[in-house]
């Protein structure tokens, strides 16, 4: 069965100012279709072919596992936004362990952000659970993506250039700042 882009969870002006209708327009329409459409052609005739995007990321290498690991990456990172949703973290048991494993909240959010601000190049950002419970926040560059390593993505940063280009050109760290307010803490929540 085809590879299928997923329709984002909210209407296109939804995350306005901090991503815009016209870099989703992009970014969805155009890149994430992308990744999809390649995926699709790369896996014909292979072992992959009725394969799960996490098996695919787990034992795939080259092109398949480029492609089906930005399938995943950009699927996970449009599902984690929704406006007004910031307020939920405060009172979900997540909560709990994040003052377990940061301390504060603030905290978490500045060892992220810095993470974010110093990959070099391409890549993404994660929060991720190990396999001891614990949170911790890894960088991968280009397509990377924690199930490879065994980890359970909780919540990601896209890095790549045009995630953020047409809204803050080559200002990253506004980007990043920026980032915090569209999350929907009740989706991170519930990956944990």
């Amino acid at each position: 069965m085809p590879f299928e882009l997923p329709k984002l969870p909210y209407a296109y002006e939804a995350l306005e100012p901090v991503i815009s209708k016209k870099t989703l327009e992009f970014h969805h329409d155009k890149h994430h279709a992308a990744y999809v459409n390649n995926l699709n052609n790369l896996v014909k005739g292979t072992k992959f072919e009725n394969a799960t995007l996490e098996t695919i990321i787990k034992e795939a290498d080259g092109g398949i596992f480029n492609n089906g690991a930005q399938v995943w990456n950009h699927t996970f990172y449009f599902e984690q936004f929704g406006k007004d949703k910031y307020d939920v973290l405060k009172v979900s048991s997540f909560s709990e362990v994040v003052y377990r494993d940061y301390g504060s909240l603030d905290i978490l959010k500045d060892k992220f952000s810095t993470a974010a601000k110093t990959l070099f190049g391409s890549g993404w950002v994660w929060l991720v659970e190990k396999k001891d419970g614990k949170l911790d926040i890894i960088q991968t560059s280009n397509a990377g993506n924690p199930l490879r390593d065994g980890l359970k993505p909780i919540l990601t940063c896209d890095v790549w250039e045009h995630a953020y280009y047409i809204d803050y050109q080559n200002r990253r760290p506004d980007y990043i700042e920026s980032f915090w307010k569209i999350i929907d803490w009740e989706v991170i929540a519930n990956r944990y």
